[in-house]
């Protein structure tokens, strides 16, 4: 395991040269703690469909703080966050924002708190709940999503989560043409920024979207 975790944490320091993020040594041994984390207990829990740690470092964790830079504000949560994607890897790489990590099955939660423990994480908060049924305690100021819904459901399910300040920030993959002609005339797409991610093939993009 030794040589496993040294072997990622070089080939994600290699990763991120060239990157506009730049974690120090000690954020990059919490991500690479948490993809162990992930690859341990996938062989019991089924986290993933990613099996392979190296690759995991790719789709998941470089996937994930790249978006790290466009958080501009503080409390964000991160609907139908799987494992913790993304909102763990930009918790480790954004201190001072508070994260709550939602999502409706309990095997995912456990894990997020066992992260939130062994990672010293003390800005996530782990939720078991349907997204529908959720209010949070907080003034969030945006819900983050990455392979959750389409733009029309993600708005649809969510829009009880912030009010007009708030943004709504999808995470997706080729940019969805179809999806955006389908945004409700009660929000407005405000930006669509493209990613670069590193190693990682295809394109990335963040769909911007405000409540008028």
């Amino acid at each position: 395991m030794l040589a496993l975790q040294e072997q990622l944490i070089e080939q994600l320091t290699s990763c991120l040269k060239d990157s506009d993020v730049t974690p120090s040594s000690e954020q990059i041994e919490k991500l690479v703690a948490y993809v162990l984390m992930m690859h341990k207990w996938n062989k019991t829990y089924n986290l993933t469909s990613v099996r392979d740690p190296q690759q995991m470092l790719i789709k998941h964790i470089v996937d994930s703080i790249v978006v790290a830079p466009f958080l501009s504000q503080k409390y964000y949560i991160d609907v139908g966050t799987g494992p913790g994607l993304p909102g763990i890897p930009l918790a480790i790489m954004c201190p001072d924002k508070h994260f709550v990590l939602l999502d409706s099955l309990g095997k995912r939660v456990r894990f997020m708190k066992q992260a939130a423990y062994e990672l010293k994480l003390s800005n996530i908060e782990p939720v078991q709940s349907r997204v529908e049924d959720y209010q949070s305690k907080l003034k969030l100021n945006g819900v983050i999503s990455r392979a959750f819904a389409s733009l029309k459901d993600m708005l649809h399910w969510c829009q009880h989560l912030v009010d007009s300040q708030g943004v709504f920030l999808a995470l997706k993959g080729q940019l969805p043409e179809d999806e955006l002609k389908e945004i409700s005339d009660k929000f407005d797409l405000v930006e669509i920024i493209k990613l670069k991610v590193p190693h990682l093939v295809g394109e990335r993009h963040i769909i911007k979207i405000r409540k008028k």
